[in-house]
């Protein structure tokens, strides 16, 4: 079962964000909100959305340069909802190719029939 995130956060979103934080949880706001494609403030509203349904929690820590910075961290429920999310985008693309390849493959047919034939004249 998918936690409800707030309506406009969808799970294509939602997932690259879990995935992205996973693999870099010292990621500020501003670099997410590169590697996402969202402004800022989309990416505020995405990351504050996942603070608030538990899926990731922030950490303070320290940088060299003395500045406070953030790590953020999933949680055991955001790693299951980072889960389900794969599963399902994973069922989902599958269908789409699946369906691509009747496409194709029968468009080649209808290519083929259009196609003039070879009279060997």
């Amino acid at each position: 079962m998918s936690l409800l995130i707030p309506t406009g956060v969808d799970d294509a979103r939602k997932l690259e964000a879990l995935r992205l934080l996973a693999s870099q949880p010292d990621l500020s706001q501003r670099e997410l909100s590169r590697a996402l494609g969202l402004s800022l403030g989309k990416t505020h509203y995405v990351l504050h959305a996942l603070l608030d349904k538990g899926l990731v929690k922030v950490l303070n820590f320290r940088r060299n340069d003395n500045k406070l910075a953030y790590a953020y961290l999933l949680t055991p429920k955001g790693i299951k909802e980072k889960l389900a999310l794969t599963r399902s985008f994973l069922a989902r693309k599958e269908a789409e190719f699946e369906e691509l390849q009747a496409t194709i493959a029968s468009l080649r047919i209808e290519l083929q029939r259009l196609l003039p034939k070879d009279t060997n004249t």
